[in-house]
């Protein structure tokens, strides 16, 4: 998995290519968390954008950094999610508490 990284103002955008599962999963884990905290930000965009495909494990990234920023006040987006990563998020109610964007430019506007 590769992370790229990109602040705008307050907010800390995570580009992810790759597969997001049990292999990478602590890996995206620590560099997000390390982010977050050196830099202070407590909103946070997640680029689905390139991931090919995301397990269970994937999911624990993201319900972690919704509720390791929800104490600080933060939000969690969501964003250019497709096919089968799509899916697994749908059948797993993500949805229902994380917002979706279908671009970064959206959960920008919305955050």
């Amino acid at each position: 998995m590769n992370l790229s990284f990109e602040k705008n103002g307050d907010k800390l955008i995570v580009h992810m290519i790759g597969e997001l599962d049990h292999h990478s999963a602590e890996e995206v884990r620590n560099k997000v968390d390390n982010r977050l905290d050196t830099d202070g930000f407590n909103k946070l965009i997640m680029d689905f954008s390139g991931v090919t495909f995301m397990d269970s494990s994937g999911i624990g990234v993201v319900i972690g950094r919704y509720k390791k920023l929800s104490l600080k006040k933060g939000k969690v987006y969501i964003t250019r999610v497709s096919g089968s990563v799509k899916r697994v998020f749908e059948l797993s109610g993500m949805f229902k508490i994380i917002p979706m964007f279908e671009s970064i430019e959206n959960a920008l506007d919305n955050m």
